[in-house]
């Protein structure tokens, strides 16, 4: 293979994005040491200041999603649009990449755009059971698809899809993490049951005000304890709430170590991700999903309903959350054999590999590109 790979990598707008894509660039590199690696984003999105904190040199478009509300900002769409491929079509004229990645959110539209119009390997790489927007319009143009999903060929032609899983963050697939220190770096008992809820870095206003809905079935059970993740921005809202102060509740606004908070639960109550559902697939966790409803074409409740038709997860709706969601929690944490079969079904779907291959599917395009 040529040693020096020249690949740049797309997308961004959450973690959720950012991470996977982190994991691909860093997987590349242990194949290819070499390899020349360039990362084009959203301005102004997280993944401009966490991809140079990894490492990697990063170029920003100006680019932001369409909202489906009436709204002003989508004056600018087509202004935005425009400006992100001009600035595309400059970024791969000047870096001349031997293959284009795209991990989804904004930046990845226009640099496969570009790319694929002017002859350059494209991959992309679909997190999700239900294909975004931006991967269906370049479905038939790209010339790679690696999924996480089976029965994708209904948004991607079969010929170009590789099933490969979900990257998983370094940090938690190197982890030696067990129950015992979780539970101590949290401030638990690891011989009483463990809950972990979590919404993500900023936290799920759904998830908070279902947690602090039940102080009061969580003060009758008081040998059931809680480690909550509420949020960075819901701190001032639900951080001092009755809920946060139980003594079997352990209430913060992040979560610094969830290889640790994953090792220690019982059951975890969280949103259904594409990431999320990557890394309990890994540590083989039963889990409660509460599908956000404010995503793009519901995805997290097709994600969560494909682990419920696999016997390895089980759901509560977010309009449902307040009622049913602790409740749901104590019943599975009062089901040992539920959890374990759920444990047992959730870690089958796992694909640990998953960055590696990508990896190999990128340097594949990149090793045939160099030789034409």
């Amino acid at each position: 293979m040529n040693p020096n790979s020249k690949i740049i990598i797309s997308g961004g707008g959450s973690g959720g994005h950012i991470f996977p894509a982190i994991a691909i660039a860093d997987a590349i590199k242990e194949k290819q040491p070499d390899a020349d690696i360039l990362f084009v984003g959203a301005k102004g999105k997280m993944e401009m200041e966490k991809v140079p904190k990894a490492g990697y040199p990063i170029q920003g478009l100006w680019i932001s999603g369409f909202h489906r509300q009436l709204t002003l900002r989508n004056l600018l769409f087509p202004l935005k649009l425009l400006s992100s491929l001009l600035s595309a079509w400059r970024i791969i004229r000047r870096f001349k990449p031997d293959v284009v990645v795209g991990v989804g959110g904004f930046a990845s539209g226009p640099l496969l755009e570009v790319a694929s119009r002017r002859g350059f390997p494209t991959l992309i790489q679909e997190q999700n059971s239900y294909a975004g927007v931006t991967n269906r319009l370049l479905a038939k143009k790209v010339d790679k698809a690696c999924v996480a999903y089976e029965g994708m060929e209904r948004f991607f032609p079969a010929d170009k899809l590789v099933l490969t899983g979900n990257p998983v963050r370094k940090a938690l697939q190197e982890s030696q993490a067990n129950r015992e220190e979780g539970a101590s770096h949290f401030g638990l008992d690891p011989k009483r049951p463990i809950l972990f809820v979590f919404g993500g870095s900023l936290g799920a206003r759904s998830l908070n005000l279902a947690m602090a809905a039940n102080a009061g079935l969580l003060k009758e059970r008081p040998e059931v304890q809680m480690l909550w993740q509420y949020g960075q921005l819901y701190e001032e809202q639900f951080g001092q709430c009755e809920t946060a102060r139980l003594p079997n509740v352990q209430a913060r606004p992040f979560i610094d170590r969830m290889d640790l908070a994953y090792a220690m639960a019982d059951v975890i109550i969280c949103r259904s991700g594409a990431l999320t559902i990557s890394e309990l697939c890994f540590v083989g966790k039963p889990a409660i999903f509460i599908p956000s409803p404010n995503v793009a074409e519901d995805h997290q409740s097709k994600n969560a309903q494909a682990l419920v038709d696999a016997g390895a997860a089980w759901v509560v709706r977010d309009e449902e959350a307040k009622a049913l969601a602790v409740v749901k929690a104590l019943e599975l944490l009062n089901d040992e054999p539920s959890r374990k079969q759920l444990g047992e079904n959730i870690r089958k779907l796992a694909m640990p590999n998953a960055a590696a291959r990508i990896a190999e599917e990128v340097l594949k395009l990149a090793h045939q590109n160099s030789k034409m």
